[in-house]
C-alpha cells in the first residue's frame, strides 16, 4: 500500500521533528525551518497537526518510542536471556550517537530536560513513553524468571542507565559514560541472575 501525498507529507513533519529533537530539541528549532525541512507550508502543518508544534513533538516522541519497541521487542526475539538484549539496545544506541558525532541523541532526554511544568501534553508524552519502555522490559524480565516487583526495578534502572548514559556521553563527547554504566549495571544484573538460578 502507497502512501498518499498526505499521509507522506506527516510523516515528513514528524521525521524533521524528531531528527530536530535528536539534535536541538524542541526550542531550538523554529517553525519556519522545521517546515522547510519537511518540505511542507505551514498551512499542512496544521491540517495534520491542529496544536501546531507541540502536538507535533508529541506526534514525534510517540513515533520514535514505537521505534524502540519494534528494535527492542527484535533483539528479545533474537536473545532469550533480557539481559544480554538491553545490551545490544544500548550498544546500537551508543552506536548511533557516536556516528552522528554525538550530535545526535535521544529526543526524550532532550524534550525531558527542556519542558516546564505547563508543557502539560509533552510530560504526558514523555511520561508515557518511559513507562511503556519500562513495562516491556520488566515484563521480559518476568518472563526470564523474575518477580513482578523486582523486574520493574530493574527495568527502571536499565532505563536510566540508557538515557542517563547517552546524555552523559553526548555532553562529553565520548562513549565512556554509556559503556561503563552498562557493562557495570548488567554485569551486576548478570551475576544477581547467574546467582538465583544456581542457588540450591
Amino acid at each position: 500500500m502507497t502512501d498518499t501525498p498526505a499521509s507522506g507529507t506527516r510523516e515528513r513533519l514528524i521525521a524533521a521533528m524528531t531528527d530536530a529533537l535528536r539534535r536541538r530539541g524542541l526550542h531550538g528549532i523554529g517553525l519556519t525551518e522545521l517546515l522547510a525541512q519537511a518540505g511542507a507550508p505551514k498551512g499542512v502543518l496544521y491540517h495534520h497537526f491542529p496544536g501546531g508544534k507541540t502536538e507535533l513533538a508529541v506526534a514525534a516522541i510517540d513515533d520514535v518510542v514505537a521505534r524502540m519497541l519494534g528494535w527492542l521487542d527484535g533483539l528479545l526475539q533474537k536473545h532469550t536471556d533480557p539481559i544480554e538484549a538491553a545490551r545490544q539496545w544500548m550498544q546500537g544506541a551508543t552506536q548511533r550517537l557516536s556516528g552522528s558525532g554525538f550530535h545526535a541523541g535521544c529526543p526524550l532526554a532532550t524534550v525531558a530536560l527542556e519542558s516546564t511544568p505547563d508543557d502539560h501534553a509533552l510530560r504526558e508524552a514523555l511520561a508515557r513513553a518511559f513507562a511503556t519502555l519500562r513495562e516491556r522490559i520488566a515484563l521480559a524480565l518476568e518472563q526470564a524468571g523474575e518477580t513482578r516487583e523486582s523486574a520493574q526495578g530493574v527495568a527502571s534502572l536499565i532505563v536510566a542507565a540508557y538515557e542517563g548514559g547517552l546524555l552523559q556521553a553526548r555532553v562529553a563527547h565520548s562513549t565512556e559514560p554509556i559503556q561503563q554504566a552498562t557493562q557495570t549495571l548488567l554485569g551486576l544484573l548478570a551475576a544477581r541472575r547467574d546467582a538465583r538460578t544456581t542457588a540450591p
